[in-house]
């Protein structure tokens, strides 16, 4: 009997990044293939800790029986160490992730039914496209994020040699409105990825890794998959033909198993959720990586006071560099904003 096809999915280590992936390997299991899904161990971690008991007996797999396997790879940090620090955390994972995967891969190479036959990764992982195409298995690169944010990543040589952004660190040199191509929307310098944070070292820590993704991608990828539509993006589509649409890949509605999620389910939220009407509710989370300073956390909580709609806010722990406590927000804030407002600390 023919084996199954056997899919090595490998994600950045970000809310953002695990959910979409995760949502893929469910689709490539309903559509007949095995998937070992390897996230980092302290991923791994918050991912089995987020679950109930029940989706844990289930294997978190959402009808995906036994084609579904969670597995993790040493990121070569310690348990106590900051990864925010995305200097520190790219530099360990690429030093020690690469040796570990390739373990992984050779461990199950000598049985059939465990052997994989394509391993899908990010730019963020694309050190697991060269593993894989080094062992001559195939690769497909996988982007999370719009084709539109992949237009913009591509396009870093030519804006590195028209002087808009220094092609060290990524600061933007000339700030202006311009077009990538002609038939997509125009687009600030404000708004690169790379130039969202405050913090130097961040901006020049995200810049570099966005520049090496596109180079393991070039290099190593067999094809290229994007978690959007042709329909929601037809220029960006046209500027990167190579660029296939698989999106997008929405997690699912229900209340049962999803996947990937780095916090458990906060189901109080429902009965208030209930009590407003159809389409009323702001909705307000931020990834995993994602961090305000003071006076951004509490202009962004004003800010929803002001629009006097009731709102929802997923405020995590660490999203101000710290433990999100009463001393975050505005004085009396909570008080204000009574029933209208409910703010869930994950």
């Amino acid at each position: 009997m023919r084996s199954l096809t056997h899919v090595l999915a490998v994600p950045y280590p970000a809310q953002g990044h695990v959910i979409p992936m995760m949502e893929f390997a469910k689709k490539l299991v309903h559509h007949g293939c095995k998937v070992t899904f390897a996230n980092t161990d302290f991923i791994h971690r918050r991912v089995t800790n987020a679950m109930s008991s029940k989706e844990e007996d289930d294997g978190n797999d959402d009808n995906c029986g036994n084609k579904l396997k969670m597995v993790s790879i040493p990121d070569g940090l310690e348990h106590g160490d900051d990864r925010l620090n995305l200097e520190k955390l790219m530099g360990s994972m690429q030093r020690v992730m690469p040796r570990k995967l390739e373990e992984l891969i050779r461990k199950a190479k000598n049985d059939e039914n465990r052997r994989f036959t394509c391993v899908v990764a990010e730019g963020g992982t694309g050190w697991a496209l060269e593993v894989a195409k080094r062992m001559e298995i195939k690769t497909v690169s996988f982007c999370p994020v719009s084709a539109s944010t992949a237009a913009v990543a591509c396009s870093i040589p030519k804006l590195i040699e028209d002087g808009i952004i220094d092609g060290n660190d990524g600061s933007i040199l000339k700030k202006q409105i311009f077009n990538i191509s002609p038939t997509m929307p125009v687009i600030s310098t404000s708004a690169f990825a790379w130039a969202c944070f405050d913090d130097m070292m961040t901006r020049k820590s995200l810049f570099k890794l966005t520049s090496k993704s596109n180079e393991f991608v070039e290099k190593f990828a067999d094809f290229k998959i994007c978690n959007s539509a042709n329909e929601l993006e037809p220029a960006a589509f046209s500027l990167l033909p190579e660029l296939l649409p698989v999106g997008p890949l929405l997690a699912s509605s229900k209340l049962g198993n999803q996947g990937g999620n780095f916090w458990a389910k906060d189901s109080e939220c429902l009965s208030w959720l209930d009590q407003q009407p159809a389409r009323s509710v702001i909705y307000v989370a931020f990834g995993s990586f994602t961090a305000f300073n003071q006076t951004q956390f509490q202009e962004l909580a004003l800010g929803l006071e002001l629009t006097n709609k009731p709102f929802l806010w997923v405020a995590r722990p660490g999203i101000t560099f710290k433990e999100t406590d009463e001393g975050d927000y505005p004085q009396g804030y909570k008080e204000r904003i009574g029933c209208r407002g409910k703010i869930i600390s994950t």
